[in-house]
């Protein structure tokens, strides 16, 4: 049996992480001592101090790495965490790609030199009508959405005012 420290050592898990897997029922030592609390581990139980190091390495959380050791030798249910995991790390590459490119527009636009400068008319021009697609877009770079939307424009005759 190994005193939590020597075991804290041979995982290269922390003393207080190891009480925290205990509390959360996540990595429970083999014995407590009745009149110390000391706690103590097997050293079969380094291969699971182990998986869950992998599976935090991973980026799945406690509560996650607690339902994938219950299931641990089932390949079919391991094989669901792991694909879930991958489309989650897919999602957030993707994001941060685009965020990436959101930066580096941002910095290429500080380094010139010259200011943007726009000269601005406003005219009065005569009445008359427009047709306008209105919808809400998750966010800019999805402007075509709304260009990609081609509903026919069949307006009721009854519906139209001509003194407007």
């Amino acid at each position: 049996m190994l005193k939590i420290g020597e075991f804290s050592k041979l995982s290269r898990v922390s003393v207080r992480m190891l009480r925290h897997y205990d509390e959360i029922g996540l990595l429970n030592p083999a014995e407590i001592d009745r009149f110390t609390d000391y706690r103590y581990y097997r050293e079969d139980q380094l291969p699971a101090a182990g998986r869950i190091a992998a599976l935090k390495d991973m980026g799945f959380s406690l509560a996650d790495i607690v339902r994938i050791l219950d299931v641990y030798d089932d390949r079919a249910q391991l094989e669901r965490f792991f694909s879930a995991r991958r489309r989650e790390l897919e999602a957030l590459s993707r994001e941060t790609a685009r965020r990436l490119t959101l930066l580096d527009a941002a910095q290429r636009r500080l380094r010139k030199e010259e200011d943007m400068s726009y000269n601005v008319t406003i005219k009065t021009i005569p009445e008359r009508y427009a047709a306008t697609v209105r919808m809400t877009i998750p966010r800019y770079e999805d402007e075509g959405m709304v260009w990609a939307d081609r509903r026919p424009l069949n307006p009721k005759p009854s519906t139209l005012n001509p003194e407007i």
